[in-house]
């Protein structure tokens, strides 16, 4: 049965549901099927970080997709000149705001998970997905590149995968994401197996702890993101969507076309 629906109107676009007196979050992308990372998204994702920082007793934040998609990625309008520069500055914020909230972030991974969305799904502690998820970086396939996984990527599944992954523009099925350590647990029901882990191994340990651990476990990740993302992001802005071929890419998609490449 399909988990679809139609999500009521004014109902937000980013759930998020306090459990266990606090001490676990459930975030939900509520906007079924595609459940698009536009910049209104990203923009509530980065506050929900913030408000994590906050929040001294919160243990664990557990993100998932709204019916049968974690989510199709960003938005490709939002990614067309005169609207790039301002959607991915925002999108790479919402990386920072994640990394200084320092908390344990599990995703729950159902159907498709691709570009922003996986970028945002590789920069969780640990990712939980079903049988039937499909996880890829499809912006080669569009003419642009995925800045956040030209750097996070490697760190989680090493070089070669991650230049698989971003070169080709692939998706690979969560069995195989999880032989290349991008998906931790591959799970009939991803959220309750995520829910299951939080409670279990998280919500018994102290909070302020597991904070301080989340920072020294990471301390390298993060002084890499915060040193190469401005430069990948300086590619992306000022390099790639100068081509030809970045515009044309985009713009095909949108048009529903097969794009005509000039090479440049």
């Amino acid at each position: 049965m399909s988990r679809d629906r139609t999500q009521p109107a004014g109902a937000p676009p980013v759930r998020v549901t306090t459990l266990e007196d606090g001490a676990i979050w459930h975030v939900v992308l509520d906007t079924p099927k595609a459940n698009i990372l536009d910049m209104q998204k990203t923009g509530l994702l980065a506050d929900m970080f913030d408000r994590a920082r906050e929040a001294p007793g919160l243990k664990a934040i557990v993100i998932e997709g709204a019916g049968s998609h974690f989510s199709y990625g960003a938005s490709v309008q939002e990614h067309l000149p005169g609207a790039f520069r301002e959607m991915i500055r925002a999108f790479h914020d919402l990386f920072l705001r994640m990394l200084e909230a320092s908390v344990v972030t599990l995703a729950a991974v159902r159907g498709q998970c691709l570009g922003g969305a996986l970028e945002l799904v590789s920069a969780c502690h640990r990712v939980f997905a079903s049988p039937d998820a499909r996880l890829g970086q499809p912006e080669i396939v569009l003419g642009v590149l995925p800045p956040v996984a030209s750097v996070i990527l490697v760190e989680r599944v090493g070089r070669g995968a991650a230049e698989d992954l971003c070169l080709s523009g692939r998706s690979i099925t969560a069995e195989e994401a999880h032989r290349a350590g991008l998906v931790d647990v591959v799970a009939d029901d991803p959220s309750a197996a995520a829910l299951d882990y939080a409670r279990t191994h998280l919500l018994p340990r102290s909070a302020a702890s597991l904070r301080l651990a989340v920072r020294a476990v990471r301390r390298g990740f993060a002084e890499r993101l915060r040193r190469d993302l401005p430069e990948v992001e300086r590619l992306y802005v000022e390099d790639l969507m100068s081509t030809s071929d970045a515009t044309e890419g985009l713009r095909a998609f949108v048009e529903k076309r097969p794009p005509a490449w000039s090479d440049r």
